[in-house]
């Protein structure tokens, strides 16, 4: 399989269950989420990194071909005592895509590449050297969109946020304008840290569509929904979707113009995203 072809590119919601918990790895999976990341690196303490491990291979021949088309491991940061480990786990196991977090250099995900050729990668931007970086990471092997760890880049700027995080606006301006410029798929902002405060997440979730991103991170089930929501393609918006993949077939992937508008492939990435999210790719 072609790792950019995967449709976890056009995914709007990703749910995190943490690798310790394989009870919930098919309850996570039965959630409607379009996504599944198994946690090995924040919800996994440092004693128990290799049971998560253990707990993801035992699991692994229980999940249907379309179940592990959706599932992604986030590993532990690459230098770190754990990520070797994790790499292998990933490619005993021919895993979709992992998530990278604290990716900081189009080195580290070329390195991953390297070791997993069938595996599709998403380099979470977490630090200020990665977002510094990020044009490099964005065109590095194998990528299909970056993500934001807002959380770990406010603490790694040393910011305050507000409720908005209105100091984030220019970092996620960032990654979405490096992600158009890559010519990959839109990014997937952060997480909303309250499970409580729905208006919260549908803000977030409501601004993150609005500036470009194609998907958010949840941590409960309850907030899958409401991202989904957001993101949903309005019928103006599907009907466009349809005749770019229509006019960009009928040209065989040559230049083509529509509504005087030139079609490359970040518009027709947009369009199939657009019907992904509805279920009509």
């Amino acid at each position: 399989m072609n790792p950019l072809e995967t449709p976890l590119a056009f995914c709007s919601n990703f749910l995190f269950v943490p690798g310790t918990r394989p009870e919930r790895f098919t309850k996570a999976l039965d959630s409607g989420a379009g996504g599944v990341i198994i946690d090995l690196e924040d919800a996994v303490a440092e004693e128990d990194k290799e049971s998560a491990r253990n707990a993801i291979r035992s699991a692994w021949p229980s999940f249907t071909p379309e179940q592990k088309r959706r599932l992604v491991i986030r590993s532990n940061c690459p230098g770190s005592k754990f990520y070797a480990a994790d790499l292998i786990l990933a490619q005993e196991l021919d895993i979709a895509c992992i998530l990278i977090p604290k990716t900081e250099s189009a080195d580290q995900v070329n390195g991953a590449a390297l070791v997993l050729p069938n595996t599709a990668l998403i380099p979470m931007i977490e630090t200020a050297i990665g977002l510094d970086r990020l044009n490099d990471i964005a065109n590095a092997n194998q990528v299909i969109r970056l993500a934001l760890g807002n959380l770990d880049l406010q603490a790694d700027l040393g910011m305050t946020c507000d409720l908005q995080e209105s100091e984030l606006h220019t970092a996620r301006y960032q990654i979405v304008l490096a992600s158009r410029v890559a010519q990959i798929a839109a990014p997937i902002d952060g997480v909303t840290p309250s499970t409580d405060d729905v208006a919260r997440a549908q803000d977030d979730a409501q601004r993150a569509k609005r500036m470009g991103f194609g998907g958010k991170l949840c941590i409960h089930p309850k907030q899958v929904g409401i991202v989904k929501t957001a993101f949903m393609p309005s019928e103006q918006e599907i009907a466009w979707a349809k005749r770019v993949i229509q006019a960009d077939q009928e040209s065989k992937g040559g230049a083509v113009k529509l509504d005087g508008r030139m079609i490359d492939r970040p518009v027709v990435l947009l369009a199939q995203k657009t019907l992904a999210i509805t279920g009509k790719r």
